[in-house]
This record gives structure tokens, sequence and C-alpha cells, in this order.
């Protein structure tokens, strides 16, 4: 095994090692099967191409294509030739796997199962991950850059692992990485010649010296240490959602007082708790209120184009004096004070401490957790709610249906109008929106509007199977088609409220899960939900709850927002619960849904028909143009060359002299010959010649002298051709006279000569040869890859004069120099 194959082997070993981390992301081991396979492919392209001598852009080439050949037959999409030939469609399935693999990173949480979507993409990584590490250790021979694109796969678990990521596959990855670096060493080495210890001696077996010891413990030392340092620093062993940064929380990105908690992506978090089908206790709490309303865990009230997220809350201590609502309840606002004591299992790892809205006093928790008044949030930047207990009193406000219409609407100027109004611009949702507060003369009433067109009797229906998203394409889609679950209808309502001009936002948390004798609610990762709340003007925020209540268990209902979807008119007491023994859970998994549809029950945004998807092929086609001009390029470039070394017909340089005759003609008269122009066609001739013997694989020596180098080609490559034998010692004798000689080679033509040579070397050879010839002129590669290095070289000198220049003026030297 040669060198170069041995790091490559070792290349994708390493890459396949440092792809260990990913183990705490999947459920199984699917994903390193298949990596394995993709990155096999990867590195046995690589070992034909360097077999076949390619250079290193043919090599990145046949990787990719071994890359594009792996992922085709562990992912196929069933219009393959060969079962791993690709074809168009094959391209459009795996834009669909990562189209796919979006909403999958959002819909699951770790650990993921066998999903192709998430599969492909991780495989992808791999293998992507696995060509740059083979050119970088094989091809630029730069094994100490391949840590960097190892280190970008286990950054992936670090940013999406909930908790601390294990330290094992890292020592794994640290492992590869360290087997790489030692087997460039070694190869190095090797190809040095033989070994010597620290004493300068020489031996025939290994024997390590003292310097490459010290240098092992040092690696030892130093992976021990990356390991050990993160597990023994508490702020180091977070995942994503205990990642923390400071801010406001109004987007300015400026720091807030006392911390804020990192941005905890709250869909993603709803979502994969609903898909998951293991059902899971997170909260316990009791309470003294009867019918208590949802316990609040988070706000989303950042709309931007892509979707709803969560802004970085901002706030002091909870250890400090809260601020009372009941000290300046408005009139037609009923606030009662109650007292909660919640349990969190280990089950929910986030920096978000479940409360019911407006905490007016909190026990059993330090300075570390903070309050934010504005999102109505416990947070920190510090600790985890995971297996927290606590205790605080709260404040119920009810509202009456009289007292939020009377409400004026926020002033323009308001910070909370400005902020909790701003939305995309999306038409279909704003004529919408203007259809159903036509008339309506105030900011409840718009509101109700909205409120109860989410109903059953407008087609509306619950559903887990849709998409998650929030951003204004999902919002048309879930407005289009009248199917989703609590977070569309909660961001839906939201977006729709903001686009009347009134502030609005979503809130996650729980709805009442089980109630067990005791009086303690059991919520589970099935009460997990999402609703909407809406400000305003002297009130504050209101919630309203817009999916259907006989799709959760333990929704609530409210008389300024009444369940729309009853039997009969029923007017519900203040706080009640409807639906207690509902068909399925807002967090219901792989329920048989009821209300599932696959066809629009009328749609009412003004769309038209199914959009024409434009071609694929002037795509393809134009890319294959490009590949094919870009590969054209060498070709090109040595048919121009040798156009211009094109020996022309060397004739004497004549002057016409007047000679009186019987008919006054005038005769031409040879007065001299043109030798710079006979010496720069043999130059050209003989340059031609060279790079012809480049192309054909056949040796130059420069230390030789054009008539030796003539005569070993007649004797060795062209033996038995005495035509071709003949023309090369023509060429040689010419170049020998245009570099030597005062008077070149002028009576003869060299252009008929150098056809001969060239037709008898292609002859000769073999058909990847005359092939690469034709298309991949290794001459001209050759010319490129020097002209690179001179211009390197160019560079380095430069830069090193303009340094030594620089340091004349160095102050230190100055001074080293001044007078005493």
């Amino acid at each position: 095994m040669t060198p170069h194959r041995n790091i490559g082997f070792v290349a994708a070993a390493a890459t396949l090692l440092a792809a260990a981390p990913l183990s705490a992301i999947f459920e199984r081991w699917t994903w390193l099967i298949q990596a394995a396979v993709v990155v096999a492919v990867v590195a046995g392209s690589a070992a034909l191409s360097r077999l076949g001598r390619m250079p290193l852009w043919g090599q990145v080439l046949a990787m990719l294509a071994g890359l594009t050949l792996g992922l085709t037959w562990v992912f196929p999409g069933g219009t393959e030739l060969l079962a791993f030939v690709p074809t168009p469609a094959t391209f459009a399935h795996f834009g669909d796997l990562l189209q796919t693999s979006l909403q999958d990173m959002r819909s699951y949480g770790v650990k993921v199962p066998d999903v192709d979507s998430l599969l492909f993409l991780a495989v992808l990584g791999i293998g992507a991950v696995a060509v740059v590490v083979d050119v970088l250790a094989v091809g630029l021979r730069r094994p100490a850059l391949a840590g960097l694109p190892m280190l970008a796969i286990y950054s992936v678990p670090v940013a999406v692992y909930v908790d601390s990521v294990p330290a094992t596959p890292f020592v794994v990855g640290a492992a590869g990485y360290l087997w790489l670096l030692v087997t460039d060493n070694v190869d190095r080495v090797r190809r040095f010649g033989r070994r010597f210890t620290g004493e300068g001696r020489d031996v025939d077996v290994w024997e390590a010296s003292p310097l490459a010891a010290a240098g092992r413990r040092l690696a030892v030392v130093g992976v021990i240490v990356a390991v050990a340092l993160p597990l023994a620093v508490p702020g180091m062993t977070g995942g994503l959602l205990n990642n923390v940064g400071a801010g406001p929380g109004d987007g300015s990105g400026r720091p807030g007082q006392g911390g804020s908690s990192g941005r905890v992506d709250l869909f993603a978090a709803l979502s994969g708790q609903l898909n998951q089908s293991e059902e899971l206790d997170l909260v316990k709490v009791s309470t003294n209120e009867t019918t208590p309303f949802y316990l609040r865990l988070g706000v989303v009230d950042d709309l931007r184009p892509s979707g709803f997220q969560a802004r970085v809350p901002t706030g002091r201590p909870i250890t400090r004096p809260l601020p009372d609502p009941g000290e300046r309840a408005p009139r037609g606002v009923d606030q009662q004070r109650y007292r909660a004591t919640v349990e969190v299992t280990k089950n929910l790892n986030m920096p978000l401490m479940p409360v019911y809205a407006e905490p007016v006093k909190t026990d059993d928790l330090n300075g570390n957790w903070l309050y934010d008044p504005n999102q109505q949030v416990v947070f920190s930047n510090r600790d985890n709610a995971r297996g927290k207990s606590y205790s605080f009193d709260y404040v119920r406000s009810t509202f009456s249906p009289a007292a939020l219409r009377a409400a004026p609407s926020l002033p323009s100027d308001s910070p909370v109008m400005r902020q909790q109004t701003e939305r995309p611009s999306v038409p279909a949702v704003e004529e919408l929106v203007a259809q159903l507060v036509k008339g309506k003369s105030n900011d409840y009433d718009k509101v109700r509007a909205i409120y109860d067109y989410f109903s059953v009797e407008n087609g509306f229906t619950y559903a887990l199977s849709t998409r998650n998203g929030s951003s204004g394409e999902d919002i048309t889609d879930f407005l289009a088609t009248k199917v989703g679950y609590c977070q569309q209808y909660a961001a839906a309502m939201a977006w729709l409220v903001r686009a009347a001009g009134i502030p609005a936002r979503v809130a996650v948390g729980f709805t009442n899960g089980s109630k067990a004798d005791s009086g303690t609610y059991v919520l589970t990762n099935r009460n997990l939900h999402a609703w909407t709340e809406v400000n305003f003007s002297g009130i504050g925020w209101v919630p309203f709850d817009a999916t259907p209540a006989a799709a959760v268990t333990g929704s609530v209902r409210s008389a300024w927002a009444p369940d729309i979807d009853a039997p009969e008119e029923v007017t519900p007491s203040t706080g009640s619960t409807s639906a207690p023994d509902a068909a399925g859970p807002s967090a219901g998994p792989n329920e048989a849904d009821r209300l599932d549809k696959d066809t629009d029950q009328g749609l009412t945004l003004n769309q038209g028909g199914p959009a024409e998807e434009s071609p694929v092929w002037p795509w393809w086609l134009a890319g294959a143009l490009a590949l094919l001009a870009l590969l054209a390029v060498p070709a090109l470039r040595r048919s121009a060359l040798r156009r211009r070394r094109r020996v022309r017909a060397v004739t004497p340089a004549a002057t016409a002299l007047p000679v009186p005759g019987q008919r006054g003609e005038t005769r031409q008269v040879v007065v001299g010959v043109d030798a710079e122009a006979a010496r720069a066609d043999a130059h050209a001739a003989w340059d031609e010649l060279l790079d012809t013997l480049v192309d054909f694989h056949v040796r130059v020596d420069r230390t030789e002298t054009p008539r030796a180098t003539a005569e070993r080609l007649a004797r060795e490559a062209l033996a038995e051709r005495g035509d071709a034998a003949t023309g090369v010692r023509l060429l040689g004798r010419a170049e020998e006279r245009a570099r030597y000689a005062r008077d070149p080679l002028t009576d003869t033509e060299l252009q008929p000569a150098l056809r001969t040579v060239r037709g008898a070397l292609a002859a000769g050879a073999d058909r990847r040869t005359r092939l690469l010839a034709a298309l991949l002129p290794p001459s001209v590669l050759q010319r490129w890859r020097t002209g690179l290095a001179e211009r390197s070289a160019r560079v380095v000198t430069t830069s090193g004069q303009v340094r030594q220049r620089m340091s004349r003026w160095s102050p230190r030297r100055l001074l080293a120099h001044r007078p005493a």
C-alpha cells in the first residue's frame, strides 16, 4: 500500500470516528452504517483517481461523484439506473429530503428516530466532511487543518443536545484525529529516509526519541484536559436549551438588566414533544384555585418572515418584590389571589420556569431566576428548571366582555403597539382580516370576529399531521386547508389580530392535566399547548384559545372567549373547564385523527390554482454546459498555444532592386536572411516538442542538450519509426543551432517533422494517455502549477521585503540606535 493510499484510508476512518458524537442524537446506529458506506465509496473514488494520476481538482470531482453515487445507493428514489446511477428525479428526491429535514429538525427532539430526511442530512454532512478531510490531508498534505471540518461534526450535537454531550464520543473523534496526524508524520519520516533518535543515532527499528515521546504525552494530556474541562465547569455542560445570552428582549441586542435567558425555540420544543410516542410526566402542580387557567412556560412574540420566534427576555431577580396587578385592577376586571406549588420532573430541561400568569411572590427560588414583567415569564441564565420544586402566589384575572369592549385602542406610538403589531406583508391574510373586521368599531369585537372565525362551522379541524411552521407561507396554507393543531391556531390568530392593528403574541405552556385525589395536576408532554394573548389598553394581556376545545384535554374557555363549537348556546362560568373527556389531547401524537382531511374544505383566501413549476431541465442543461466549458479550458489553452508556436516557413528576407531590362521589369535580389525569425521558430518547435513529450508521459530531462534528447528519443521512443526519428533529430539540430551557432538552421521547415514526431508518440501511447493528452493536457496543468508556485514565491518574497523595510522604522530599533 502506497503512503497516499494509506493516508487516504486513515482520513476516511478518522472522519467516521469524528462522527461518533452523532450517536448522542440518533436512537439507533443506522446513520453510522449508512455513513460508513458513503465514506467508503468516497475513499474508493479518491484512491482510483490518485491511481490514475489525476490532478487535485480531478480527485475532488471524483470524490463528489462517489458521494453522489453513495447517496443514491443508500437513499434511492426509485428512478435510478442500475440501482446506483442517479437521474434528474433522484436529485429532486434529494431536494425533497433536504426540505423535509428542515421541518423534521423542528418536529423531533433528541434522541430522534431513524427518519430518512434526518439520516440523509447527517450522511450528506459526513460525506462532505470526508471529501474536505481527504483534500486537506492527502491532496494538500495539511492534516492539521483537517481537524476543522471534523470539529464541525462535533458542533452539531453540542448545538442540539439538551443535556451534557457525552465525553466518550469526543474521545473517539480525538483519537481518529491523532491517528491521522501520526500517520502523516510517519509517512513524512519514511519519505525522508532513515530514522534518527534524539542523540543522532540512526536506527533500523522503531525507537522513539525523547522529543517524540514528549509530544505524545502532551497530546494525551491535551485530550484529557479538553474532555475534563467541560465536565468540571458547570457553565459548559449545557445544550442548546441551556445556552444564555444578554439582551432586553426587544430585538436590539443591548445587554439587559440582570441578564437574560437564551433563545429557546419553543415551537420546536412543543412540536418535538407532541410527536413523541412516549408519554412523559413533566410537571406536577397543585393550587387552591378550583379551575385554574393554563400554566405558562414562555412567550413567542417576534414575528419575522420565517415565522414566530421567542425574544430574549430580561428582568430582575425573582427574589425582589414583584409587581402586584391587584393594586391597579381596572373596572370590569376581577382579580383573585391564589397559591400554587410546582414540582418539575427531570424530563423538563429548560431555563424557563412554568408559572401561572402574573406571579406576585415566589418561594424556594434563588437569585439565579429572573422575572420579565412584560412577557410574564420566569427564566434563568445560569440555572435549569429540571428537578426544581417551588411555590408562588399569583393573581388570576378574569375579564368581562363589556370591559374589553370599552377598552380604547392603544396609541400608534406606544412601544407595545409598535413591537407587537409588526408582521410581514401577506396580501391574502390582509384581505381576509379586512373582511372579518368590517363594521367592527372596537378592538374586542375585532378580536372576537377573528376568534369566531376558527370554528368547526367554518371548516377548521384539528390534526397533528401538518407542517409545524409559522411563516407567512405556513399560515396561508393553514388558513387554506383549515387543518392544524394548537401551534397553527395560536400563531394564525396572533397574525390575524396583528393584521387588524391590535397587539398579539403566542404563549406556550400546559393545559390542565389529570387531577389526582390530592388536588395535584399531573402535566405530561400530551398537555403541552399554545394559545394567543391579545393586549387591551389599560387592561393588559388577555388569553384567547382558538384551538377547538373538543380536541384539547384540559381546555379552558371563558366568558370573553367562549367555546364557539359548543353544540348548544351555553354561557360558561368564569374560568370553567370544558371537554374534560375530550377525544384527544393537544399533544396526542399517534391517535387516529378523526379530523384529518386531505381535501380543501372551502378556501377563504384569494389563491389561484396550483402554481406551475418551472422545468428543471434548463438548469441541468446549463450546469452540464458550464461543466463541459470548464473541462474544455485546458484543451483550448493547449490548442491556442500550439497555434502560436506553429512553425512558419522560413524565407530569405529579400529586397527588390530595379534592374534595367528590355521592358523595365524589376526583379528581387536576396540581400540577407532573417536569422532572428529562424531562431524563434526553432525555439517554438522545440518547446512544442517538450510539451508533447509531457502530454504523452515521455520522460523529459532538462539537463540534456537538445542533441542528446533527440538521440535518446530516436533510440527509445521512436526506434521503430525511421521518419519520426529523422524528424526528432532535425528538431534537435535546429534547436542546437538556434542556441549555440551564429547562423541558425534556415533551409528546412520544422512543422512537418513536428507533426511526424507527434503522430508517432500518439501511436505508441495507450488510449487513456491519448484521451488525457487531448482533453486534459498534462503540459498545461504542469504549466499552471508552476506559474502558481512562482506567483506564491513572489508574494512571499515581496511580503518579506515589506516586513524587512517596515522593521527599519520600528520604534524599538530607532530607540536602540538613538545616541545617549
